[in-house]
């Protein structure tokens, strides 16, 4: 196929599909190799930027999926009714932050480094498809291991873990690593969108709706 034509292939596939699709399913799909497809999806992706088209086309580590232009979130929102989720607090942030940066961690391992019982807040980040699990560690007991997931990445528009914040100092543990953890819990407190503003206020800019 011709490139165009693989771009409204490529195109046609990630709308039908709704949610993220692996790249390899992708270039069997469409009979190309990798760094074609590669190639085909950042022409999408400029195009729809610099037409400032209503979608947009997201690389989430090893797969792609076709969304809403996070602008226009606010209209997607009042026209379909949907609902803002709620605002994670402080602790789920700590929480979520010491995952993505150690994973895959136990609970035991968070509960270290916070100083206290984190298993109300993992259940809750469980619940949002922010975690997921990882798989036993192979020690007595053998306690689940919780990674973050691809919604994770998506909430917080990041393309894979390896654009997180460097932080200062990977080497402490405890309350120091806590510390060390609070420039990177601001970030994401910039990004995340969830608190309620009035219409005008300077709402920040909302994370992308997927499409049906």
């Amino acid at each position: 196929m011709e490139i165009k034509e693989l771009e409204s292939a490529l195109e046609g596939v990630l709308f039908a599909a709704g949610e993220p699709v692996p790249v390899e399913r992708l270039c069997l799909g469409l009979e190309v190799d990798r760094p074609t497809l590669d190639a085909v999806a950042q022409r999408l992706m400029d195009k729809y930027s610099y037409d400032r088209r209503g979608i947009r086309l997201l690389r989430l580590e090893t797969s792609y999926q076709l969304c809403s232009a996070p602008e226009f979130a606010p209209c997607i929102r009042k026209t379909l009714e949907s609902r803002k989720p709620a605002r994670l607090s402080q602790p789920a942030l700590e929480v979520l932050a010491i995952i993505a940066y150690y994973q895959p961690v136990t609970r035991a391992y968070v509960d270290q480094v916070r100083g206290v019982d984190s298993s109300y807040t993992m259940g809750l980040l469980l619940e949002r498809e922010l975690i997921c699990e990882a798989g036993r560690l192979t020690v007595p007991g053998r306690p689940m291991q919780f990674r973050t997931t691809k919604n994770f990445l998506r909430s917080f528009g990041l393309s894979s873990l390896e654009e997180l914040p460097e932080l200062p100092n990977q080497s402490q543990e405890g309350s120091q690593m806590t510390l060390e953890l609070e420039a990177s819990l601001a970030r994401l407190r910039e990004v995340e969108t969830l608190e309620e503003a009035p219409d005008g206020a300077g709402e920040p800019p909302e994370p992308p709706v997927e499409t049906p």
